[in-house]
């Protein structure tokens, strides 16, 4: 059975910049509608590292992702956002008038005005090690995100990976596991400088242990309970860590799904916009956050809420074509 709504916006993605999408609309009367793959909001935030602290929030030195997740949803609560979750965008239509019919995998359709592309990496999954019996531990011994840090409390934790997740949950889960540690082909780490630091004093101190160069083998275990982790070094030498979780962090393998096939600008799977307004190459149709690309584009997500803001201004005009608009500043407008 077909479920029909109406609405002015669509914004496909419920992250972090999905959700201040629906306050940047909702300050400039746009109703949203809001799609998203997951069974919850968030994103990857609350998908891959709930509790993980982030440092680059203006006016927040630290919050966990999973914090900023429950504040950006209470600041869009009072614009009445309508999400369907646990689905996803198969389909959008272009009317004669410029609107457009979005279609979900649950046979959801909406009629709108515009549309936001606010899909992070797109339909995501986590990069899996090349491992025999992989399958056999994941779910169980072997994680591609930390749901509850509790969990690793007094464990013997091996992590794999040289980037930001990698060195960031090394440093937070060795002030409460027995043992970490670090598996990497060398030396050097992609993450900001001052974590490299941080980690490197903490392997000074004895709560981390660098296992360089080294590689990611084989694993141990009976019914996906690890037992030992198997890692390589470039020689062929095998070393065994003694293991009760394994951690594997290699980024995400992103894949557009059926939005690759809408007829936008693509540059590497990601979706090129105007940055001064961030339309794509279909009118009526927006991309903000870690899905687009233009000149010195930053994936941070405070560059993601500007965005938002920015394709909300833009909206309006289509959503409110004969409306003379006066800017205002939150602090005079108020929230309704």
């Amino acid at each position: 059975m077909t479920e029909l709504h109406k609405t002015d916006l669509v914004i496909i993605g419920a992250g972090p910049t999905g959700l201040f999408s629906i306050f940047e609309a909702g300050m400039l009367k746009i109703k949203c509608h809001v799609i998203d793959s997951l069974e919850v909001i968030g994103g990857q935030c609350q998908a891959l590292y709930p509790e993980k602290p982030i440092y680059d929030i203006p006016a927040h030195p630290s919050i966990l992702a999973s914090e900023l997740i429950e504040k950006l949803e209470e600041q869009a609560r009072p614009f009445a956002p309508t999400y369907h979750l646990n689905q996803r965008v198969e389909a959008f239509e272009k009317n004669p008038d410029g609107s457009f019919i979005v279609t979900t995998s649950k046979n959801v359709k909406i009629h709108c005005k515009a549309v936001i592309i606010a899909a992070g990496c797109g339909a995501f999954g986590p990069n899996r090690p090349p491992m025999a019996r992989l399958e056999e531990f994941e779910v169980k011994s072997v994680f591609y995100a930390v749901k509850s840090k509790a969990e690793f409390s007094n464990k013997k934790v091996v992590i794999a990976g040289g980037g930001d997740s990698a060195v960031d949950w090394a440093i937070s889960l060795s002030a409460i596991a027995k043992k970490v540690y670090v598996v990497h082909r060398r030396d050097k780490f992609r993450c900001a400088p001052e974590s490299a630091d941080q980690m490197k004093k903490l392997t000074n101190d004895g709560k981390i242990e660098m296992v360089i160069p080294y590689q990611l083998d084989g694993l141990k275990g009976l019914d996906g309970k690890l037992e030992a982790v198997l890692v390589k070094d470039f020689d062929g030498n095998i070393r065994e860590l003694e293991a009760d979780y394994l951690l594997p962090f290699f980024g995400l393998a992103m894949e557009l799904g059926p939005i690759a096939s809408w007829g936008l600008n693509l540059h590497k799977n990601h979706i090129e916009v105007d940055p001064s307004t961030m339309r794509t190459s279909v009118e009526g149709i927006y991309a903000v956050g870690d899905i687009i690309t233009y000149k010195n584009k930053l994936k941070l997500i405070l560059n993601g809420f500007a965005e938002a803001a920015t394709a909300c201004h833009d909206i309006r005009k289509i959503v409110h074509p004969d409306e003379v608009f006066h800017f205002e500043y939150s602090t005079s407008k108020g929230v309704s």
